[in-house]
């Protein structure tokens, strides 16, 4: 989202505040009866310790952390354990490095100057008194259980027991005799003021989402191999009470915030220096009126690298980016600030983001798993499949895409492309919660085969979490790392649009790394290994069949045009030059570095017909759409989507019928395109 220097600066201040802070003080642990066996039963003897429901109990920490303990890291709310309790101080003091996200323009359009974001002003130094309560949450819960702050960061049973007794303090009447009650729906308001929510309308929200938690129930094991359960019960809960925003775009049970990015013409880059004459400009984004001009078909989906509260200060800034959504970790609050039908600044890439929505998540690439949380994957899922629904946008990685599957617009942006939400995201979990859970779809001819991890039992081996070449904590991946040969020892895969090297196991480092989701054309099979058409070669991932991390499917691939040799690769559907009306700059159509040569297949994702959306100054009277002759096709080319002219490829099936070399990906004979896409 943000520039890596605005980030940076961001950081000092804060470890340079946290750093002359004290931390909260402790409290001596008071005996206890013996420790519970399981996780089970740690919530169960929380619960009748603090009379508490245990369905409650679970239902909460389930929306906060999945029941999971992230090796007692904290999220970036400063939340702790599966309870989520809250410790600014000192989850500040270990924040981690910033991740590299991206140098390039985030406008992506090279028909006006470079949009160069101002940097972010810095953060005032607080005290740690000064900070919110929804931020110091462990600090309450260790008043509460006599619990040192240490044991509940890291234990998770102590942790639990600091949830359960916070719990029921929310839930405490103080004009009321009587104890607690052991009716779940007359938790339903401690349960909203557990969220944290500055909003009254967000904390019902996440109420409301774990209500509806506890009538369907929920089974999992938790990242540290514990088996929990929530049975299913009937838990009534209070209707909405107020009538969405009619301003934002969204599902009316989000309770969406309105929090506008402003639109205003800005004083030229260089007043003093009229030699180099420097049109008047704007930020943060471009007024349109989609879909009516241009249809909306891909949704990108970012982290912040940054906190809440500082993101939508950063959107309210007329001189920074625009966007359309964040949403945050702690409850999954959903702030809307641009329409729909305009053009947000996101994604690096002028083509991708005259055709999307961005969607921003409160959360660091580095840390990723370890608190993309429960609510906030269960309230961007419901948004994403609200806007699929209500533009037509195809639920698929092809069109919901990770700002690091956004391609490049020239050879020369692609190397400073953006690489959030990063391998950690869930994408399997992301994609069940939209109804569209990835599953084998063919057998093993089918052609292709889509990425599919065990997320939190693949664990690959990343650097630079905490450091250069330091190695990252263990988290689930939704990522494979690609080798050129079918060996563990082999090189990775190198992406020659980002340089001559090949890629690293650095964490941001996406050259060289397939994501849950993706669908590939299959290239070759030896023993454990599966050999994709990837950016131009073979690339090898390690797919065991007592553990495999791919499934079959099949679709329809490009391949060379027959009598090709090789052909282009393109970051942008852009017209052909006779297109463009008087007034409206020619834009290059300029291929990429890679080449796609003959015999290799790439998995379809749709038909573009090529457009270019001319929004050069402040006033939307003079915007243009030019749509052209060429249509295009969207690709899987690599980590990130690319795309090919219509021209240079045949379509074809990818299924390949027994006997003609379909583990090997064998291609069967061309079929006309326009009988393959309709």
């Amino acid at each position: 989202m943000t520039s890596a220097t605005a980030r940076r600066r961001r950081l000092r201040t804060l470890r340079a505040v946290v750093a002359a802070a004290s931390l909260l003080p402790a409290v001596p642990v008071p005996a206890h009866a013996e420790r519970p066996a399981t996780r089970q039963d740690a919530y169960r003897a929380a619960a009748e310790r603090y009379g508490v429901p245990e369905s409650v109990l679970l239902g909460v920490s389930y929306l906060e952390s999945r029941w999971d303990v992230h090796a007692g890291r904290p999220s970036t709310d400063a939340g702790y354990g599966p309870m989520h309790l809250t410790d600014a101080p000192t989850a500040l003091a270990g924040l981690p490095p910033q991740s590299g996200d991206g140098e390039g323009d985030p406008r992506g359009d090279d028909a006006r100057p470079r949009t160069a974001p101002a940097p972010a002003e810095a953060v005032a130094p607080a005290e740690p008194a000064a900070l919110p309560a929804r931020l110091r949450t462990l600090e309450r819960a260790a008043r509460l259980t006599g619990l040192e702050p240490r044991a509940l960061r890291t234990d998770p049973a102590a942790n639990i027991a600091g949830g359960a007794a916070l719990l029921a303090d929310l839930h405490r009447d103080p004009h009321q005799a009587a104890g607690a009650s052991t009716d779940p729906a007359d938790w339903y308001g401690a349960v909203a003021r557990y969220s944290g929510a500055d909003d009254p309308a967000a904390g019902r929200r996440f109420a409301d989402e774990v209500f509806g938690l506890l009538r369907t129930g929920a089974r999992r094991t938790t990242d540290d191999g514990q088996p929990v359960a929530l049975p299913a019960i009937r838990a009534a809960a209070p209707g909405p009470d107020d009538a969405p925003d009619p301003r934002t775009d969204c599902p009316a049970d989000l309770d969406c915030l309105w929090l506008p990015a402003p639109y205003q013409r800005l004083p030229p880059d260089q007043p003093d220096r009229p030699d180099q004459p420097d049109p008047e400009h704007h930020g943060n984004h471009d007024l349109a009126d989609r879909p009516a001009t241009q249809p909306i078909d891909t949704i990108v989906i970012h982290d912040t690298e940054g906190s809440w509260d500082t993101s939508l200060k950063l959107v309210q800034d007329p001189a920074y980016l625009g966007w359309h959504y964040t949403i945050r970790s702690a409850d999954g609050q959903v702030a809307q600030h641009l329409p729909v039908k305009d053009i947000g600044w996101h994604a690096g890439n002028w083509d991708i983001n005259a055709r999307s929505i961005g969607i921003e998540h409160e959360g660091f690439l580095a840390t990723g798993g370890t608190w993309y949380t429960e609510a906030m994957y269960r309230s961007s899922a419901r948004l994403v499949r609200h806007l699929a629904d209500e533009y037509g946008i195809p639920l698929d990685r092809q069109h919901i895409l990770g700002h690091d599957n956004v391609p490049g617009p020239t050879a020369a942006a692609v190397a400073g492309m953006h690489l959030d939400p990063g391998p950690y995201w869930d994408w399997a979990h992301y994609f069940a919660l939209m109804g569209r859970p990835f599953r084998a779809t063919a057998d093993e001819y089918g052609g292709l085969v889509t990425i599919l991890t065990d997320h939190y039992a693949h664990r690959p081996a990343y650097t630079g979490c905490t450091g250069p070449g330091e190695p990252c904590p263990p988290q689930g991946s939704a990522d494979v790392s690609l080798h050129i040969r079918p060996s563990e020892d082999s090189p990775l895969v190198t992406d020659i649009g980002r340089g001559p090297d090949p890629a690293t196991d650095d964490v941001q480092d996406m050259g060289a790394r397939a994501s849950t989701g993706q669908r590939y054309a299959v290239a070759d099979r030896q023993g454990d290994w599966t050999a994709i058409w990837y950016l131009g070669g073979k690339a090898w991932f390690r797919d065991p069949a007592d553990h495999p991390t791919a499934v079959r499917a099949e679709g329809v691939v490009a391949t060379p045009r027959a009598g090709r040799t090789d052909i282009p690769v393109y970051g942008r559907a852009y017209p052909e030059a006779d297109a463009y009306p008087p007034g409206v700059p020619v834009q290059a159509v300029a291929p990429l570095a890679y080449r796609m040569s003959a015999g290799q297949r790439y998995a379809v994702g749709g038909t573009e017909p090529a457009r270019y959306a001319w929004c050069a100054d402040y006033d939307p009277a003079g915007h243009r759409v030019v749509t052209g002759r060429t249509v295009y096709y969207r690709i899987q080319f690599g980590h990130r989507i690319a795309f090919v002219k219509a021209d240079d490829v045949d379509l074809v099936p990818s299924r390949v019928p027994p006997g003609r070399g379909a583990a090997r990906g064998a291609s069967p004979a061309p079929r006309a395109a326009s009988r393959m896409m309709g």
